[in-house]
């Protein structure tokens, strides 16, 4: 029995010696065994990069939602009185059915064909649920269905420069896993620089879950994506959206583009087309996948004699008081006809010729010029090349100048091709006195992790095409054709601004054939305009194919109920003063940046500004405007330093710059409305030391003076 013992024992010593000298038992590694059963690792979700407008405003970021999971396996019922599995397969998938974009019966297949699995999905049809769906889910109180806490793309705006940001969606990828994917627009574009990083977190613990003593989590942070900011201002982008929509609604045009910009950076503030499409739900997408103002091309119609009038002046061969017989121009066996089918206005002055939009004008002025001279500014302009907009795809257009019978109608905007972002940089340098400016709509790309700026950038000149004279005279002449009795722009008058521009009415070549559509409507008009003559601060270029409206109608009036409300509400929005006030005094405010908040206070209250300052005084980090930019005595000016900030009054601000407020001071302010603030939801001078969103409210001038008199007429009460 000893020896038996003895035995036994040896053999049990000799074990646990080889279990621990190997760590291996039946061919197993039993710390790899020990640490699949303990280690724990959960991901930690990283969000895909934010787009957002020049005031930070959202266009599109990750938002919580949910993802639906089906427990199939009846072991995971427990009490029978409270199942937790699927019990009716065929009622759950009915119900599924109204919710998720799945039919019944492929619903009930997963649920029934897969019940060895424990739990099942539904692919992308079950992801990105929303809390509403979710809900109404929930109210069926079906058995087995759980709902995971997930994340989607969201769009807040709806239908809002939707070509040019584009959409991602999340997309199985080939190890099962789900993962957001750009694929159109910005988002497919800068896809990589949005993407985030996934982080986890690795701990021991016990079979049930718990940390075990003495252990630590091991934690690597997720690493969200880059945030890309636009040179978008999503208050004239809205202007621009709804002005479009009622156009769409009343015209039922073939397609509309339409582009805003500031002449003096060259940033685009605004760009849109239609038809459109919801990047949320992807509606509407089937029509277009191409940035018509970037990608597409057109001929431009007269809203190129522009050009060839800048041209024609900086060159020294603009004669506006000699004349010329309009009507028609015939070079070889082509005749070139004014619009009013080639009757013309008999000997008429070529500044007359400019306004009419004649056609022969050009015709003759491209005579005059010569060749060589036309086709130089063409260059200069930029036509034929691409802009180097920070947008792939770009089209260059087509510009015809090789026989003379090309050269006569590229002269008036037939035969060669351009973009309207084309047309809309070679404006800057007539809006800009002389400096063309290049064309961009990203501001920067900033990684939130670290706050680093990966890009940054700036307005860049692309030449001088003409000098600040031509273009001063340019403007002029061009403004005549909105005021002139002559001018084929007169619709396009704003209220208490001048306008100067150039309509456009560009013929459509056939699909399948040579020639052009001609009859009732179906023709591209536009309008290339700028306000106000004197300084102008907005350019806009916009054009309507093929409108359906009566032949009574002029095709300028669905192009110019885009362009005057637009220009109209933006200028005001941006603080533009109309005509017919009263000149102030102009002041350029200096480098504030470096300096002590509280005597930099006193200078600006002695020079006539107002101060705002944001935090609680010291050194200035930050003020708004830059130096060197204008000011009008009055204008608030912010100078940003470090502390707590105290809330001003904002009675009276624009929505202007409560948005500049808004960016410097990183408050949670919640802006409600448009035109000037009338209350706020904190009062002035208040500390603000936490995160609670603070109410303000805006109404515009019309707003504030719809009042009713009471029946006494000693009380006016506000007009619902």
């Amino acid at each position: 029995m000893f020896l038996l013992y003895g035995g036994l024992f040896f053999l049990l010593f000799w074990r646990f010696f080889y279990i621990q000298s190997s760590g291996e038992m039946h061919g197993y590694n039993l710390q790899a065994e020990a640490a699949n059963k303990y280690a724990r690792e959960t991901v930690l979700s990283a969000n895909r990069g934010r787009i957002l407008d020049r005031y930070e405003n959202v266009i599109a970021e990750d938002t919580m939602s949910y993802r639906l999971v089906a427990i199939v396996r009846e072991s995971a019922t427990e009490n029978p009185k409270k199942p937790r599995h699927v019990v009716d397969a065929r009622k759950t998938a009915r119900v599924l059915a109204q919710y998720i974009n799945w039919d019944e019966e492929k619903i009930y297949e997963q649920l029934t064909s897969k019940k060895d699995r424990y739990q099942v999905e539904f692919g992308a049809a079950g992801r990105s649920l929303s809390h509403e769906v979710k809900e109404a889910i929930e109210e069926h109180k079906l058995p087995g269905l759980v709902f995971v806490n997930d994340k989607k793309r969201y769009y807040p705006n709806g239908s809002f420069a939707s070509h040019l940001i584009g959409y991602a969606v999340k997309e199985e990828q080939e190890d099962g896993s789900f993962k957001t994917v750009g694929r159109m627009g910005l988002e497919s574009i800068y896809d990589k620089e949005l993407t985030g990083q996934d982080g986890k977190v690795a701990y021991d613990s016990d079979v049930f879950g718990y940390l075990l003593p003495s252990t630590e989590k091991m934690v690597e942070p997720a690493k969200d994506g880059s945030d890309i900011y636009l040179t978008l201002d999503k208050t004239i982008q809205n202007f621009l959206e709804d002005a479009m929509k009622r156009v769409e609604e009343q015209y039922n045009p073939e397609s509309m583009t339409a582009v805003v910009a500031d002449p003096k950076t060259g940033e685009i503030l605004a760009m849109s087309q239609r038809p459109t499409f919801d990047p949320d739900t992807r509606e509407g997408l089937e029509s277009s996948w191409l940035n018509a103002v970037v990608e597409d091309v057109i001929e431009p119609g007269s809203t190129m004699k522009t050009f060839t009038l800048a041209a024609a002046i900086d060159s020294g061969n603009w004669h506006p008081n000699a004349k010329y017989q309009s009507g028609k121009y015939k070079i070889y066996d082509t005749v070139i006809r004014d619009s009013n089918l080639g009757r013309g206005w008999g000997p008429i002055t070529y500044l007359e010729g400019i306004q009419r939009s004649s056609n022969t004008a050009m015709a003759y002025q491209l005579e005059i010029m010569g060749k060589e001279t036309f086709v130089k500014y063409l260059d200069r302009f930029g036509f034929g090349e691409k802009t180097g907009i920070n947008l792939p795809n770009e089209a260059t257009g087509t510009i015809l100048t090789e026989n003379p019978v090309d050269r006569v109608i590229t002269a008036f905007g037939q035969g060669s091709t351009v973009t309207p972002l084309q047309l809309i940089q070679g404006l800057t340098a007539i809006a800009n006195d002389g400096k063309m400016m290049q064309p961009y709509v990203i501001d920067k790309i900033v990684d939130p992790n670290t706050g680093k700026v990966l890009l940054d950038e700036e307005p860049k000149v692309k030449g001088e095409p003409v000098s600040a004279e031509t273009a001063k005279q340019v403007r002029e002449i061009l403004a005549s054709t909105v005021t002139s009795e002559k001018g084929t722009a007169q619709r396009y008058k704003i209220e208490g601004y001048e306008v100067a521009g150039k309509t456009g009415t560009a013929q459509i070549p056939k699909e399948n054939g040579p020639g052009y559509y001609d009859g009732g409507h179906q023709y591209i008009y536009s309008f290339l305009g700028m306000v106000p003559v004197d300084d102008p601060q907005l350019i806009m270029y916009v054009a309507v194919k093929k409108p359906n409206m009566s032949s009574t109608i002029s095709g300028s009036e669905p192009v110019s109920e885009v362009f005057n409300s637009v220009m109209e509400n933006s200028l005001k929005y941006l603080n533009v003063n109309p005509n017919n006030t009263a000149e102030v005094e102009v002041e350029k405010v200096g480098e504030l940046v470096g300096g002590q908040a509280e005597p930099v206070q006193v200078e600006l209250t002695n020079d006539g500004f107002t101060p705002i300052v944001i935090g609680q005084g010291g050194t200035i980090t930050e003020q708004y405007p830059k130096k060197g930019t204008p000011l009008s005595k009055g204008s608030i000016v912010f100078l940003k330093t470090d502390g707590t900030v105290t809330l001003p009054s904002f009675t009276g601000w624009s929505l202007r710059n409560m948005l500049v407020y808004k960016t410097m001071s990183g408050l949670p302010l919640e802006i409600v409305g448009e035109g000037y603030v009338y209350s706020q939801s904190a009062s002035p001078n208040t500390p603000i030391g936490d995160s609670s969103p603070i109410v303000v409210k805006l109404r515009t001038p019309e707003e504030s003076f719809q009042t009713v008199e009471t029946d006494e007429g000693d009380e006016e009460l506000p007009q619902d």
